[in-house]
């Protein structure tokens, strides 16, 4: 069998910068983004990539519209849902890239780095590794991602000559800026929405195949979750993208409200799906474990139950039925304090909690949600009715 050191050296030699794991570096789009020298081994350039992205795929609309119909930039600049998703999605989605990466590296080092796994379970993760790797190169997925985005365009054509809106049309038909938009600037926001999803997918696969390994899980675990309480910030990773997708979709809220007459309350039910949706689809890998942590939990307190009663047992013969003639003794011995301790222990092991959450990374998620839908919400409340139910609800 090879040795783990071979093995996590293969995994390094395929995981992108400074021989970390990497499930985001890689693919035709990002190899396409090297050759160019947009990325780097060693860095992602965001800054350049974001201005070179604005400069592809929102700038041209701007300049199309001034050369063809000077008197509509106003209403593109002013356009919500299409800013939206170039000027905050697209930037948004480039650093999630980077935010996913260093999430994924971090739990894969922790992983490795605290003995969670015995040499020949780490040997079966780095192999895990490996496979997703290749598929993280594959063309295919990013060649349907493509399909998939102009599937769309017909849909997009129809939308804005429904939505009339001046810039986007040429008298019945969609001006020049519009076709650049639907073949252009929306495939760039759909590639790289459909990237990150497809990236977040092969890691909730990993955490699939890890919940399937031999784990050294631990009921006494601090963190109440066995050991793996640090897989609950890997939600992070999604969040910049449930972000942009929230953004978008409350972006098309906004403007139903103010062009269409809509209501908050109209929206109501597809609020709801939506926070399920984002949710399930961040939080539902760690789900992968819980059936694992509900039998430690049960295991530990079988265990640690049986010992319990036999310390327990003995302090009471010797402190209760034979006290009698021992009392000052008592007062200097240990046993008090180790019952305590044991009690302690006992205790953690009964709160331990079988699904692996982090409050931060839900709280995170929470405000990817949310903070995207103040537009939304300002839209038809005014600020100030906002700012003063918010005081009356703290009072």
């Amino acid at each position: 069998m090879e040795q783990p050191a071979l093995s996590q050296q293969r995994v390094a030699t395929n995981g992108g910068t400074s021989g970390g794991v990497s499930l985001v570096r890689g693919g035709p789009f990002y190899r396409a983004q090297e050759a160019v020298r947009l990325i780097k081994p060693d860095g992602w350039n965001l800054g350049r990539r974001i201005t070179v992205a604005i400069a592809v795929g929102w700038f041209p609309l701007v300049l199309i519209t001034l050369l063809f119909n000077p008197g509509a930039v106003l209403g593109l600049l002013t356009d919500y849902p299409i800013n939206a998703r170039l000027l905050v999605g697209v930037p948004v989605l480039l650093v999630g890239q980077r935010v996913m990466e260093a999430t994924f590296r971090t739990m894969v080092g922790q992983i490795r780095e605290c003995g969670l796994l015995p040499p020949p379970e780490l040997e079966r993760m780095d192999q895990v590794i490996v496979n997703l790797m290749r598929l993280r190169d594959s063309f295919i997925p990013e060649l349907v991602i493509v399909g998939a985005g102009y599937a769309h365009v017909a849909q997009g054509v129809t939308s804005h000559i429904a939505l009339a809106r001046p810039w986007a049309l040429a008298g019945t038909h969609l001006s020049a800026a519009a076709w650049y938009f639907v073949l252009v600037s929306q495939l760039l926001y759909q590639l790289l929405l459909g990237i990150s999803l497809w990236k977040w997918l092969l890691w909730s696969v990993f955490l699939f195949r890890l919940s399937k390994l031999d784990m050294q899980l631990v009921p006494t675990h601090p963190d109440h979750h066995g050991g793996i309480g640090f897989l609950g910030i890997s939600p992070l990773g999604i969040a910049p993208t449930i972000f942009v997708v929230a953004t978008t979709v409350g972006g098309t809220w906004r403007v139903e409200i103010l062009r269409q007459g809509a209501h908050l309350m109209s929206f109501k039910s597809y609020a709801i799906v939506l926070v399920a949706i984002m949710l399930i689809g961040a939080l539902g890998p760690l789900v992968f474990f819980v059936p694992k942590l509900g039998r430690l939990r049960r295991k530990g307190i079988l265990q640690y139950g049986i010992l319990a009663q036999l310390h327990s047992t003995d302090f009471h013969k010797k402190w209760i039925l034979g006290r009698a003639g021992h009392e000052e003794e008592f007062l200097t011995a240990p046993d008090a304090s180790s019952v305590t301790d044991y009690g302690t222990t006992y205790e953690s092991i009964e709160g331990m909690q079988p699904f692996p959450y982090d409050r931060t990374a839900v709280g995170a998620l929470i405000l990817a949600l949310v903070i995207p839908m103040l537009p939304v919400v300002l839209a038809e409340i005014p600020l100030s009715e906002v700012l003063k139910g918010l005081l009356q609800a703290v009072r």
